[in-house]
Parts: structure tokens; sequence; C-alpha cells
């Protein structure tokens, strides 16, 4: 962080970018957070520094909508040419003197964006299927859900979700070992798309099963 006699050495005040409508989503992983918890839209907000992380007076927002197949990769440089404009938009109204401050402190109930580490990635198996395939969008492409498969970490860069019954415990496996391999979720399963064994490039998960022809058609993790 820039000690306070720095951002405080401008008359008109230190501005930032930040990746998320505040006041949700402070912190260091905001365009992770959004789509993991599955939000349906976010955007970038631009606002005066002070002391607290990302609570300072907002001077603008603007929106944008997220994918159901959108990544993080996809979405951060989408936000990076929406934040471009805003913060041109920015520096002219301030230059101007043209533009209103909103105040984050009177706003308690808010999402968090805390900096994500390795368990954060861990897939639980245990949980809905809509639940893990943002969890995986969330980390795409880096850095990237994971699990354990035969012992070594196994990472997800993307799937798609299928809702059905089923009787397999939860990180079981089905595949075909040609065309898809599908691990258990609560009320489905993930489909894997594309893929990275611990120690080998990342794949397709066609190639991966070519490679690794004794997976069965089913089994646990």
């Amino acid at each position: 962080m820039l000690p306070v006699v720095v951002w405080d050495m401008p008359p008109l005040g230190t501005i930032n970018l930040h990746a998320s409508l505040l006041p949700n989503y402070r912190g260091a992983a905001p365009i992770n957070w959004a789509i993991i918890n599955g939000e349906k839209e976010t955007g970038v907000t631009t606002f005066k520094l002070q002391h607290e992380i990302d609570t300072g007076q907002i001077i603008m927002r603007e929106r944008i909508a997220i994918r159901d197949d959108e990544t993080v990769g996809e979405l951060y440089h989408e936000l990076m040419d929406l934040g471009k404009g805003v913060l041109l938009k920015t520096v002219n109204a301030i230059a101007s003197g043209e533009y209103q401050l909103l105040p984050q402190d009177h706003i308690t109930d808010i999402k968090h964006a805390p900096k994500i580490f390795k368990e954060t990635c861990k897939i639980n198996w245990e949980n809905d299927t809509a639940s893990v395939y943002n969890l995986i969008r969330g980390l795409s492409p880096y850095p990237a859900a994971w699990t354990i498969l035969q012992g070594k970490t196994l990472k997800i860069f993307s799937a798609d979700k299928l809702i059905q019954s089923h009787s397999i415990p939860p990180g079981g496996i089905e595949t075909d070992g040609k065309t898809y391999l599908r691990f258990a979720c609560a009320d489905g399963y993930i489909s894997v798309k594309d893929l990275q064994l611990e120690g080998k490039k990342r794949m397709s998960v066609e190639k991966f099963l070519i490679g690794n022809r004794e997976i069965g058609k089913s089994g646990n993790l």
C-alpha cells in the first residue's frame, strides 16, 4: 500500500479503479469471487482513496453482465476495457468539478473478495453442480480449481454441468474412456472439457483419456 503521505499529496485527491461494484467485493480477488458466487453482473468502480482498503467515496460505477459460461480470464479482459473508459470519464469529471461522491460507510451488509489460496481452489464434490461449476469458472485459467485423481493433482479449466440423479458417491467418476470424464456431485455431474494432470501439459479431455487408458468406466477419487 502507498503511505498516506504519498496519496494525500494531490490537491484533488487520489483515485483508484476497482473491478467490482463497490461496496460489494472489496478485497484482492473481486473478479474471481463474483463468478464463484454465481453473480449475473459485476462492473468497475472509481473512488477516492482513504486509509481503509476499498472504502473511499465512490465517484463512478459502470455495470457489465456476466455470461453463464464466462471464466475469470475472459471477464478480466472485459473489465479492463470497461475500466479504461470509466477511468478517463472520472479524470475528466474531477478536472471539471462536475461529479458527486457517494459514501460507502453507511453500507454494512456486503460481500467480500478475500485473497485466493490453494485450499480455496480445492473442489468439494459434495457441493451441488452449480457451485462446483462456478468455482471452476471463477478460477480459470489461474490459479485453477483442482481435485485429486489417482493420487495426483488434477486442475480443471473448463467443464459442463449436468443435472441428473445418480447413485455414485461424491467425487466418483464415470468415463467411456474416449470422449467424457464426469465427476459426481450432490445433484449431478461435472463433465470435464479442459484439464491438466500433475506433471503433464494442459489438454482436452479426449487427449487425456487417450493417454490414460487405465481409468475405468467408473471409480472413486
